[in-house]
C-alpha cells in the first residue's frame, strides 16, 4: 500500500511544514550540549549520588539526541545550508557519539524505502518482537551493565582494521582512516574538559553515559518505532508514534523523535515540526488510521509480552541484531 504526501495534507499545511531554519538548527545543537555540559557542571558543583545519576541519564539521552539531530542532517533537514548542515551533523553531531554521518545516510534511506519489508536493513531492530519479559529484562541489563556498548564498539572496531590477514601497520592506519572523525571530536571534547581541569569528567560522564544509558534509551527508541506494529503493509501501520511526557522527553526521547510515524511519512519535515504535522494529521481525520501509542511503558508491555515458551511466533531471528 502507498500514500501519497498530497492523499494526506492540504498543499499549503504541506507547503509550511517544509520550512527549514539555520537559528532553529543551530539552537537545537547548542541546546544538546548545553544540557551535557551543564549536568558535568552540576555534578562537579554538587557531588553526590543523586546529581551522578542524573547526569548520567541526561547526557546518555542528549547523546541519543546528538545522533537524533545527525539523522536530521542525514535528511538535509538540521540546516537550511547544505553545508551547515553536512558539517555540524557530523562534527558535532555524529562524531562525538562515535558515528558517522557519510556511512549512515544511504544506509538509513534504505530503511526509508523498504521500511518492514525484507530488504529493510532495519529489520533485524523489529522482527524479534514480541519477545518475553525476562529476554527484555537481560537485554536491559545487558545495556546498563555496558556489555551491549562493549558488543558493538568492539564489531565497530574490527571493521574499522580491515582483514586481521593484513600487516598490522596497514590495519592500524585503516582504523584511523575509518575512525579519524569520531577520535578527533573525541580528542578535542577530552582536551577541552582538561583544559578547565576536569580531564576525568570525559571517562566518568561521557564515556560512561554513552556506554550504559545511552545504549537503552537507543533500544527503547529502536522498539518504540517499529516493533509489535499492526500491518508491515500499511505506512499508517507500520510505524508508531509514541506520545512522550516531559519526563520521558527528557530522559528518552529528545527531540520530537517519539513523532516517527509523522517523519516517515514527511521525510522533509525537520525533527522540531513534526508535532506540528501529527496535529495536522489529526486535523484531517486520520487520527484512528495512525499507529499511536501513549507512553513508552504501554509500547514496552507489548513488546515483550510473549510468554516463555511461546517460541516461533516471532519468525525467524535475524543474523546481525543490534539490540
Amino acid at each position: 500500500m502507498s500514500l501519497k504526501v498530497g492523499d494526506l495534507l492540504a498543499p499549503d499545511v504541506v507547503q509550511r511544514l517544509r520550512a527549514k531554519s539555520n537559528l532553529v538548527g543551530a539552537l537545537l545543537v547548542l541546546h544538546a550540549w548545553t544540557l551535557i555540559l551543564g549536568s558535568m557542571a552540576l555534578f562537579v558543583a554538587w557531588p553526590n549520588p543523586f546529581t551522578f545519576l542524573l547526569a548520567v541519564m541526561v547526557i546518555g539521552c542528549r547523546q541519543l539526541g546528538l545522533a537524533i539531530l545527525m539523522h536530521d542532517a542525514a535528511h538535509g533537514l538540521l540546516f537550511a545550508d547544505r553545508r551547515a548542515n553536512d558539517w555540524v551533523g557530523a562534527w558535532l553531531c555524529a562524531f562525538p557519539v562515535f558515528t558517522s554521518l557519510a556511512l549512515y545516510r544511504p544506509y538509513h534511506l534504505k530503511h526509508h524505502r523498504f521500511t518492514q519489508q525484507p530488504e529493510d536493513p532495519d529489520l533485524g531492530l523489529s522482527a524479534p518482537f514480541p519477545i518475553s519479559r525476562a529476554s527484555l529484562r537481560r537485554k536491559i541489563v545487558r545495556d546498563l551493565t555496558g556489555r551491549t556498548a562493549l558488543q558493538r564498539r568492539g564489531e565497530q572496531v574490527r571493521r574499522a582494521l580491515g582483514s586481521p590477514e593484513a600487516p598490522f601497520p596497514e590495519r592500524l592506519a585503516s582504523l584511523w582512516r575509518n575512525e579519524r572523525g569520531s577520535l578527533i571530536a573525541n580528542l578535542a571534547l577530552l582536551a577541552g574538559l582538561s583544559a578547565v581541569g576536569y580531564w576525568w569528567l570525559y571517562p566518568v560522564l561521557w564515556l560512561l553515559p554513552l556506554a550504559t544509558w545511552y545504549q537503552l534509551v537507543s533500544r527503547v527508541r529502536n522498539i518504540a518505532e517499529h516493533a509489535v506494529v499492526p500491518d508491515n503493509d500499511d505506512p499508517l501501520r507500520n510505524t508508531r508514534t509514541t506520545l512522550a511526557g516531559p519526563l520521558e522527553r527528557l530522559f528518552i526521547a529528545p527531540y520530537w523523535v517519539n513523532y516517527h510515524l509523522e517523519h516517515h511519512l514527511f521525510l522533509f519535515v525537520p525533527c522540531w515540526r513534526l508535532p506540528q504535522a501529527h496535529r495536522a494529521m489529526i486535523a484531517a481525520g486520520w487520527r484512528d488510521r495512525m499507529e499511536v501509542q501513549r507512553g513508552y511503558r504501554t509500547v514496552l508491555r507489548q513488546a515483550a509480552s510473549r510468554r516463555d515458551g511461546d517460541g516461533g511466533k516471532t519468525g525467524p531471528r535475524p543474523a546481525a541484531q543490534h539490540i
